[in-house]
């Protein structure tokens, strides 16, 4: 499973002040490396301050001062293994999160915090969110939590109130 966005990796990156000409190498689509000088990734985007870094495993969310400026390209400080591995635990952790959260009764909004319904049942990785529209068979993947710890499904009202009326059995 790949997540857009995961913060916290500021930690994990030591980074010193680097020059602003180091920042010109990140750019999407530039190869980053690590301090082996072996490929970690490939830039997908840039936004904000943000370098979304795609290892073909994870697209990881990197802050912009965590890159340096070497003869091939941008470098990290972490190995594509070791950056695998730090995306795993933090998938890991918010999987877990969510799942002590994915139970029947609980409030469930969208993305933009919009009341989608209830929880009414968890079997599995089944899912059925109760919604004003009627029941609607999600998965425990369309699931997340927003920052404040509110449980999300990943659609809009609208979806949702569309899948319920055409008598969705699964998204």
């Amino acid at each position: 499973m790949k997540f857009a966005r995961l913060a916290a990796f500021s930690t994990f990156l030591a980074a010193a002040a680097i020059p602003a000409a180091a920042f010109a190498q990140v750019a999407a689509g530039a190869t980053v490396y690590g301090p082996d000088g072996t490929a970690v990734g490939t830039v997908a985007s840039v936004d904000a301050g943000t370098v979304m870094v795609d290892t073909g495993t994870y697209k990881a969310p990197l802050p912009e001062n965590a890159f340096g400026k070497g003869d091939k390209g941008p470098t990290i400080t972490v190995t594509k293994a070791q950056l695998d591995e730090m995306m795993a635990q933090q998938v890991a952790a918010a999987n877990t999160a969510r799942d002590a959260k994915l139970v029947a009764g609980a409030a469930v909004v969208s993305p933009k915090g919009a009341p989608l319904g209830t929880i009414n049942s968890v079997d599995g990785d089944a899912v059925v969110l109760e919604s004003p529209s009627g029941a609607v068979a999600l998965k425990r993947e369309h699931f997340a939590l927003d920052a404040n710890g509110a449980l999300i499904a990943l659609f809009t009202a609208e979806q949702v109130a569309a899948a319920a009326g055409a008598g969705n059995s699964s998204q």
